[in-house]
């Protein structure tokens, strides 16, 4: 208990994914993946009564593209939760949403071997 005069909080601060989403069942992943890149449209303005979380959302991809796993990071949200909050403001056209970039191609080995051998040749080290 606490003093007459202590005042104590009335919340601890921490907010429940349902609260955020309004109970609205999460995006599939194949719908967002994590390393797509989000950014703000040209031109948009904040909707009115947006959410604290929305309001994160806007301040981070005002800066330009961001993956869904960078948004979530930076928001401390899960990326459910994320990727919910993304999905409803491209839907809306606040947002430009950019594919996942393809996985990176390995070099065969034989040009790794060529590019070597000619850095040695230049003798740097």
């Amino acid at each position: 208990m606490s003093a007459p005069r202590e005042e104590t909080p009335a919340t601890s601060g921490f907010v429940r994914s349902y609260v955020i989403t309004g109970g609205r069942t999460l995006p599939s992943e194949g719908e967002l993946a994590l390393h797509a890149l989000v950014c703000l449209a040209p031109g948009r303005t904040l909707p009115p009564g947006a959410s604290p979380e929305v309001r994160a959302i806007w301040d981070l991809c005002a800066g330009g593209y961001l993956s869904v796993a960078e948004v979530a990071g930076h928001l401390g949200l899960p990326v459910g939760v994320t990727r919910l909050l993304l999905s409803d403001l491209a839907d809306q056209g606040h947002l430009l949403r950019r594919a996942e970039p393809p996985p990176a191609q390995g070099v065969p080995r034989p040009i790794l071997e060529k590019v070597l051998h000619g850095l040695e040749a230049l003798n740097i080290g």
